[in-house]
């Protein structure tokens, strides 16, 4: 199978509640650096869970059902942590000096994906499932192991040293736990539910996930459906 075709079927198959999502009409698919590229159903701007909702109900939860996320959920979730907000290039979590250092990617039951902000799409790096190793270089936290999704948020430092020296990496530390903080927002919102982990081991997370050198693992996120 396709590297393509196996992003398709993710994107494609719509699972339960998919037709209340809101509008789907999303922007022009295109490649990206060789690799495929689907584009994500468009994002909604207006739920039914209020700010003020989310953050009491915001919790860290652990266990979760077999349920996958659908396809509007995974891509609500990635604009929550990245998704644009301005013509010119304004994203959903504040960065310093607007040099966005963040990669977001996601794990899920079907394959391996690399968010793209700017054209709101998800590029598929592995046809595979890779929870399992995931959740083997994460100390084999079990959250990891459950949940239907598994979003990575990786830092490329470069990007704000250009500007901010030896500061940046409080910056961009910063900024990851505003796209954190987002996906936990969001995934209230959306009735789901996740938790923040930290603890992994940094060299066995990359080499799992074959990220590029200049890419630091910087915190793993398992979201789904709650079963506490």
């Amino acid at each position: 199978m396709t590297v393509i075709v196996a992003l398709l079927l993710l994107l494609g198959s719509c699972l339960s509640g998919c037709a209340s999502a809101g509008p789907t009409e999303p922007p022009q698919t295109t490649g990206l650096a060789g690799l495929d590229a689907a584009s994500l159903p468009y994002p909604r701007h207006e739920g039914d869970v209020s700010l003020e909702q989310a953050l009491s109900l915001r919790r860290s939860v652990r266990q979760f059902t077999d349920e996958e996320l659908s396809t509007e959920e995974l891509a609500q979730l990635l604009w929550a942590a990245q998704g644009v907000t301005r013509d010119w290039g304004a994203r959903t979590a504040p960065s310093a000096g607007a040099l966005y250092p963040l990669e977001v990617y996601v794990a899920t039951p079907r394959a391996f994906l690399r968010y793209i902000p700017s054209e709101h799409q998800a590029q598929a790096l592995v046809e595979d499932d890779l929870r399992e190793e995931i959740w083997k270089a994460s100390l084999r936290q079990d959250a990891i192991r459950h949940a239907p999704a598994v979003f990575v948020i990786a830092a490329v430092y470069r990007r704000t040293e250009s500007k901010y020296g030896q500061r940046a990496i409080r910056y961009v530390h910063l900024e990851a736990g505003h796209a954190a903080q987002n996906i936990l927002l969001q995934a209230v919102a959306l009735d789901l539910g996740g938790v923040p982990i930290g603890a992994f081991d940094d060299q066995d997370l990359r080499s799992v996930l074959s990220l590029p050198q200049d890419r630091a693992p910087v915190y793993v996120i398992p979201v789904g459906h709650s079963a506490e």
